[in-house]
């Protein structure tokens, strides 16, 4: 194999957004500026604020103040900024972007939408002054479960004008993930419609949030964007889209917000406990996200910018804010990848001319198997940028894209972050040499390291990803719960972020991830908690202890196992319920693949169940030290329970 999948021409160099960056910054490389980037973070930050142009409504008078400690930094001080303003008001009388295509939207159906900057702007009034009229205010939480589709785009601006907190919740929850996740931000509004396309038919939406309504207590309204044919019930706090935002006569002044208000609370599975909302404020997340999607993305005025993903995750909002602060064309898609065919994305890239086209290696490695003639078909000469996020790649994947797809003459930006990062920690550039599945290198302004136990900095060997200084989008803390954030990131090396991934940097400087060090489950790119599952297990009558594992999986990254014990002498094998019942709570993609009856789980001296030892037992792995297991011989119990293959739900 050739020793890299990538290596930039001169021209792609001349050309690219962060070689511009390279001349303000003045340096030659971008291992220089990467150095630079992290010597002095106040200097690079405030060189991506001018570089991008990005407004501010007030200066600041300093870009930090880290004087409360690391984990309590706060950005762009005495400054004030709405992204609203920066991603779409600013546009709407631009002379150039005004009657650019900002949203570009097509559905399973193929049918096809096209909102220009000046006419997503005069949508957005519309909305916040319904938001308005409503009550809602700054500081106030309004939750949007929506698919793919303008209104989602729509109202994260609406809300961010009027000052209110941005919820974004996957549009494949079920209800009671749905009610967790309102009931811990205390929204009072909810967005959503009645059904979303997924493969050929509508899916209920509406229906599953009016389940979940009656345990959230604090939702006043819920605004329903009107979708033909299918139409859902309706009820006394139930509006329409389009008597919730009637026309209005004139631009809706935008709240004035400080630079650390609050603009989202993205919320992420951890591995113990119910969902951590992470937050993220209004200058730091925008100019985080605007910064990879210019430099890492190599995004221009104009371009599309397309990424398979749901607006629930961060990848949604990272997409819309970062594409619109550049004043660039973001396309989505509602439904289904491969529907009706295996060729729906390369096709959807050539008939809207994508230039950034974000994937998963799940997603890849379902197109693969159908063939090299699929993509062939379609003409993806537009496509300059592959992306990539979520979950790691496995190299026959990563090289059928490069040079199957990409011709060999487009990089794959294979970038790792996370919700709680607001952005990436590592990811390469198309100015610099890739190797197969590498995640090239720190991004910009990010002080990442790999530190062993002893919190020592490592090469060529597996360590824990860290960062030692703070960034712009460093989540503010868990909604919430500030010991929570701290024990969750801080409390492994003081003053160190320990992000939870294990990495590896190989001999020629390259970086690789290696899965969780903590115990989150990654399904396709998309992370739960074991507590999360194994609360709907023990929920169970029949049951009196459950453990979560997630294991490898050729299509989805990982699937999900799980393990039970029974309560007392009873002997009912309730599996298949059990996968059920997870499936129902957490939504269809989180349905465990396996699930198994044991009579005893492994575990610590001070009873915590020993998640690893399971995982390494039920994958055939060594299980390492046991010397703190109160119960070793219970790894016999599952290693026997995975050999008769237990329960089987898909």
């Amino acid at each position: 194999m050739e020793r890299y999948a990538w290596e930039p021409t001169p021209e792609v160099i001349a050309q690219a957004n962060v070689t511009r960056l390279m001349r303000a910054a003045g340096v030659d490389t971008l291992d220089e500026l990467r150095r630079r980037s992290v010597q002095d973070i106040d200097w690079y930050w405030d060189l991506v604020v001018k570089d991008l142009a990005l407004p501010f409504d007030a200066p600041y008078t300093r870009v930090r103040d880290s004087s409360r400690g690391i984990e309590r930094t706060s950005w762009f001080i005495d400054g004030r900024l709405n992204v609203t303003t920066a991603c779409v008001e600013r546009w709407r009388t631009d002379e150039v972007v005004a009657d650019l295509a900002a949203v570009v939207y097509e559905d399973e159906t193929g049918a096809i939408g096209r909102l220009t900057y000046s006419e997503l702007a005069s949508a957005v009034d519309r909305v916040a002054a319904g938001l308005r009229a409503a009550g809602i205010g700054k500081g106030d939480a309004v939750a949007v479960l929506l698919p793919m589709c303008p209104e989602a785009v729509i109202a994260a601006y609406a809300i961010a004008k009027v000052g209110a907190l941005y919820v974004p919740l996957f549009s494949g929850f079920a209800a009671a993930a749905i009610a967790s996740r309102i009931n811990d931000a205390q929204a009072k509004l909810v967005f959503t419609a009645d059904w979303s396309w997924r493969r050929g038919r509508p899916t209920p939406l509406k229906a599953v949030l009016d389940e979940a309504l009656p345990a959230c207590p604090t939702v006043r309204t819920v605004v329903v964007a009107e979708r033909e044919g299918m139409p859902g019930s309706r009820g006394p706090i139930d509006v329409t889209w389009s008597d919730f935002a009637p026309p209005v006569s004139g631009p809706v002044p935008t709240e004035p917000t400080s630079t650390e208000d609050v603009l989202l609370l993205g919320y992420t599975s951890g591995t113990t406990g119910k969902p951590k909302g992470a937050v993220h404020t209004h200058a730091g997340f925008l100019v985080k996200v605007a910064s990879e999607v210019a430099y890492e993305f190599d995004v221009r005025r104009g371009d599309v910018f397309f990424w398979l993903t749901d607006m629930g995750w961060v990848m949604g909002p990272l997409s819309t804010f970062g594409t619109h602060a550049l004043g660039a064309t973001l396309l989505l898609y509602e439904g289904a990848p491969d529907t009706p065919g295996p060729g729906r994305v390369w096709a959807l890239a050539a008939r809207h001319s994508v230039t950034m086209l974000g994937v998963s290696p799940t997603l890849i490695r379902a197109l693969k198997s159908h063939g090299d003639d699929v993509p062939a078909a379609s003409d993806l000469s537009s496509v300059r940028v592959f992306g990539s996020t979520g979950e790691p790649w496995d190299e026959d994947s990563y090289l059928w894209l490069s040079r199957v797809v990409g011709g060999g003459a487009v990089p794959i930006i294979n970038f790792s972050g996370g919700t709680e990062v607001g952005g990436s920690f590592l990811s390469p550039y198309v100015v610099e040499p890739i190797k197969a599945c590498s995640l090239g290198g720190p991004s910009l302004g990010m002080d990442v390291e790999v530190f062993d136990r002893d919190g020592k900095p490592v090469r060529e060997q597996l360590g824990e990803l860290v960062c030692r200084q703070p960034w712009p989008a460093m989540t503010r803390g868990v909604w919430g719960d500030f010991q929570r954030y701290h024990d969750s990131y801080w409390s492994m090396f003081p003053g160190v972020w320990r992000h939870g991934d294990w990495a590896k940097v190989d001999i020629d400087g390259q970086w690789f991830l290696y899965g969780r060090s903590d115990e989150a489950i990654n399904v396709a790119g998309k992370r739960v908690g074991p507590a999360e599952i194994e609360g709907i297990l023990v929920a169970h009558p029949a049951v009196a202890e459950a453990a979560a594992v997630g294991v490898p999986d050729p299509v989805k990254g990982e699937a999900i196992w799980c393990f039970w014990t029974p309560v007392g002498d009873s002997d009912p094998d309730v599996s298949e319920d059990l996968a059920t019942a997870v499936g129902h709570q957490l939504g269809k993609p989180f349905t465990p693949a396996r699930v198994f009856q044991v009579h005893a789980l492994p575990k610590t001296r001070s009873a915590k169940i020993l998640r690893r030892a399971i995982r390494a037992t039920a994958i055939g792995s060594d299980p390492g030290d046991l010397s703190g297991a109160e119960n070793p011989g219970a790894l016999e119990l599952i290693r026997a329970a995975v050999q008769t293959n237990g329960r089987s739900k898909t």
